[in-house]
């Protein structure tokens, strides 16, 4: 399974989308990876936006109308389903596209491989942009809107990856996108996540391609939380600001639906 849909309310227009959470790696990824064990487990704690399904899950759990709840089920280095496939993304600069070849910090993963890549494009990323794309039009079809709320975590020091790494890394990162984030919900994120920046260390909303600059009735938030706010680092135990940091989501869902 790629991706798993944890049905909320018909009435609700939110989806949280948890990409990054699973440090699960496919058995036919597997073989390419040119890395041991140790510095698998390395690059996982680094990469992996850990418990992020346990936050949303819970802060899911006390909203008044569920939200839907979109979760990759397998980790980033198989496939980064929030990347561009293609040159428009800035982070293959890195080798961290939409396939990675490099890691955190520079080491190199895979071998450049372009047959794989694609493979790799067509069995998990397609799929899972298409199936995300399609609950998007469910919800704009059934309530009018779709509010994304992406849920994201990120480290408390700078990784060596990090191309926009060197501003404030706020307790909560707000990325944006021009077109598909309102002020109504930059401002209901600010309420319920007090201590904010905007887009920094990390700038963006994901939008299904299909909807992006096309569709205004699809708005688009992105919850960046710093990690050392719910847990133990790297790829440690959540602690309580977990509970916290799901209180303050479940009080940004409320204020959407």
């Amino acid at each position: 399974m790629i991706f798993e849909i944890t049905p909320g309310a018909a009435s609700s227009p939110v989806i949280l989308h948890v990409p990054h959470a699973s440090r699960a790696i496919t058995p036919a990824a597997l073989p390419a990876l040119r890395i041991d064990h140790d510095a698998l487990t390395e690059e996982l704690d680094h990469l992996t936006d850990a418990h992020t399904e346990v936050l949303a899950h819970r802060a899911a759990g006390f909203t008044k109308a569920h939200p839907w709840i979109f979760e990759n089920k397998w980790s980033r280095l198989v496939v980064d389903p929030e990347r561009f496939p293609d040159e428009r993304e800035e982070m293959r600069a890195v080798g961290m596209g939409a396939v990675y070849t490099h890691g955190f910090a520079g080491r190199k993963l895979r071998d450049d491989d372009f047959v794989r890549d694609q493979a790799l494009l067509q069995t998990h990323f397609r799929p899972y942009s298409q199936a995300l794309a399609a609950l998007t039009a469910d919800r704009c079809a059934t309530t009018g809107r779709c509010v994304i709320v992406d849920v994201h975590s990120y480290s408390t020091a700078g990784l060596p990856y990090e191309l926009h790494g060197s501003g404030p890394r706020p307790p909560v990162c707000l990325g944006t996108d021009p077109d598909h984030t309102p002020g109504w919900l930059l401002a209901a994120a600010r309420a319920a996540f007090p201590d904010v920046a905007l887009n920094t260390p990390f700038a963006g909303a994901y939008v299904p391609l299909d909807f992006h600059r096309r569709d205004p009735r699809v708005s688009s938030l992105m919850i960046e939380i710093r990690r050392d706010t719910y847990m133990t680092e790297p790829g440690g135990p959540f602690h309580d600001g977990l509970e916290r940091l799901a209180t303050a989501l479940t009080q940004l869902i409320n204020a959407i639906s």
